[in-house]
């Protein structure tokens, strides 16, 4: 049985010991903040704001069965996908964004999920 409570090491005994253990602490924390600031600039390229709109492009065919959504990073890139529902089957899209923004024309509906996807991320 493991016990949380069992001390493995020795208490220190000398100020010698206190400086060696202040000593490891120190870099252990300094370490600590290095990772952090690692995680923290990666963790901006992950995708981490979404935006869905639903929609009827058709009028022959009922129900909001086609979307755009939108997946951005911290910096507005990321990809919106289409998906267009009609009688004769379903096509999909993708498009890049850098900065919210595509090189390929948008409709209003991919423009709408990306603005969506921004100001969740915003909260």
């Amino acid at each position: 049985m493991i016990s949380f409570f069992k001390k493995d090491k020795k208490e220190p005994e000398s100020l010698k010991d206190i400086l060696g253990c202040l000593n490891r602490l120190e870099n252990d924390i300094r370490e600590m903040k290095e990772n952090l600031e690692a995680f923290k600039k990666e963790g901006r390229s992950f995708l981490s704001k979404t935006g869905v709109v639903r929609y009827n492009p058709f009028r022959e065919i009922g129900g909001d069965q086609s979307f755009s959504i939108a997946f951005l990073d911290k910096d507005n890139n990321g990809v919106v996908v289409t998906s267009l529902f009609s009688k004769e089957g379903n096509r999909v899209y993708a498009k890049p964004l850098k900065n919210g923004k595509s090189k390929y024309s948008l409709s209003k509906e991919e423009e709408k999920a990306i603005e969506t996807a921004v100001n969740n991320g915003d909260k």
